[in-house]
């Protein structure tokens, strides 16, 4: 297990960063076995359901880049109310104070006192949820905080690092009966939920295999000297495997009903030599600089092997560190017909040229989701083209009238490990590792994910 950072005895904003950058590592060799149900609550039961809330008084950690994204679109989603901000920079918890009160909503309380202030505010406020989008390694313990002081915790990606963190937030989530929410945005994207709705329609046939990843250049954000570039760099450093698979993996999963019908079973990883972050290092900064003496632990390429229960398969990739457009590629294929995403296109054996793939684009008139024939979805531009907008308000929408949500702790959990999973395979000269069942075997009996319907348009505010 990586080692936590000892907060005691962190002065200030940079120390803390550089503190807990050396906790980061490949986790050793060993077992993965499932934990005991014995605490959990409602295992062998329904899944459950929060009641609704009238409204939802929100406490918001980490108000910097994404923060932001989310907090401009809660400001605009009726039942949202940002009640305090937290931040370990003052300036920031300033600055979103004055962005919602300059949108005419009430001026939240504000906590920057240092980087566990967020305690202060879960105890001291009368919050529903707290929403975080912090570094990595601070989701797991606001989010644990939120569930164990009575609020729903809601998390950017990854939820966890570790398996052990995985199943710190699935167990805490059944014990507390509060909800564990990972907002994987691009489970929202245009793209991905047309071709959910062609697989719910069944036009692809049974399906049978999916490729997906996350291929985009960060060698300037993680050697910036703000921002992510204080702290994501350090996991590279320090560890081998996919570090970021929810974005991939997210969406081709609830295609292939993952913890709905099937599960994740086994995978095989393997990661190329590093060789962009030093490369990038060089060419960019004088000689001197410490950047340019800095070593990486983290392949430029990872690529790791998904084998389902129901025998199903994934290639999932990861490619941070590389010169390349940005891609997540979103490949599902069937025993009728194929759909993928960058290019953007699709075959169905019944109809086109054979041989010939459709634009997918073309295709939308008839397998758009519901949720994107919204005027208002579809005219969002912001927020990574409008699904940043779409998840948020579907979390708002679901808290407000008491029904399941999109994703929920064991969606976060599965969707997280294979970070640390990648990482033991990869360490074990690409041995097979298990995926542990975070749903104790209730994968078998939970019904898939459908195809959400359209709502009114009331539910945003101007």
């Amino acid at each position: 297990m990586p080692r936590k950072p000892r907060l005691e005895d962190i002065d200030g904003r940079r120390d803390f960063l550089k503190q807990a950058a050396l906790g980061l590592g490949a986790a050793a060799l060993g077992p993965l076995g499932a934990r005991s149900s014995e605490a959990a609550i409602g295992t062998n039961g329904a899944d459950f359901v929060a009641p609704a809330l009238p409204v939802v008084r929100i406490g918001f950690v980490g108000v910097g880049g994404m923060g932001m994204v989310h907090v401009e679109n809660l400001l605009r989603i009726e039942g949202a109310e940002i009640r305090a901000v937290c931040d370990i920079v003052p300036e920031k918890v300033a600055a979103a104070q004055a962005t919602l009160e300059a949108a005419g909503r009430p001026r939240p309380r504000g906590y920057s006192r240092g980087p566990r202030d967020f305690e202060r505010m879960i105890g001291e406020e009368a919050l529903d949820i707290v929403y975080n989008a912090t570094p990595w390694e601070w989701h797991v313990p606001i989010s644990l905080a939120a569930m164990r002081h009575g609020r729903h915790a809601v998390t950017e990606v990854p939820a966890a690092v570790t398996v052990d963190e995985c199943w710190d937030l699935v167990e805490t989530a059944e014990k507390t009966r509060r909800y564990c929410i990972m907002m994987e945005n691009c489970c929202y994207g245009r793209r991905e939920m047309a071709i959910l709705t062609m697989v719910r329609q069944g036009v692809l046939g049974e399906v049978l295999h999916a490729e997906c990843g996350y291929l985009h250049d960060l060698r300037a954000i993680k050697f910036a000297n703000e921002g992510e570039g204080l702290w994501r760099r350090a996991h590279s450093r320090r560890r081998n495997g996919n570090l970021y698979p929810t974005h991939g993996l997210g969406p081709v999963a609830q295609c292939l009903d993952i913890n709905r019908g099937d599960r994740l079973e086994h995978l095989v990883s393997m990661s190329s030599n590093a060789r962009g972050l030093r490369l990038y290092a060089a060419e960019h900064f004088p000689a001197g600089d410490p950047r340019r003496a800095e070593t990486f632990a983290l392949g430029d390429v990872n690529v790791s092997l998904i084998h389902t229960v129901r025998g199903r398969t994934i290639v999932l990739s990861h490619n941070c560190d590389s010169p390349r457009p940005y891609s997540r590629v979103s490949l599902l294929q069937g025993t009728r017909g194929i759909a993928s995403g960058y290019p953007d296109r699709a075959y169905i054996e019944s109809r086109g040229e054979p041989h010939e793939w459709q634009d997918l684009e073309g295709l939308y008139p008839e397998f758009e989701h519901p949720l994107w024939r919204i005027p208002r979805v579809a005219d969002e531009h912001s927020g990574h083209g409008g699904m940043d907008f779409l998840e948020d308000w579907r979390l708002i929408a679901g808290l407000v009238n008491g029904v399941p949500m999109d994703m929920d702790v064991y969606d976060a959990a599965t969707w997280s490990c294979i970070s640390e999973l990648t990482e033991r395979s990869v360490a074990g000269r690409s041995k097979r590792v298990d995926v542990p069942d975070f749903t104790r075997g209730r994968w078998r009996s939970r019904p898939p994910i459908g195809i959400a319907p359209a709502v009114e348009a009331s539910a945003f505010r101007s």
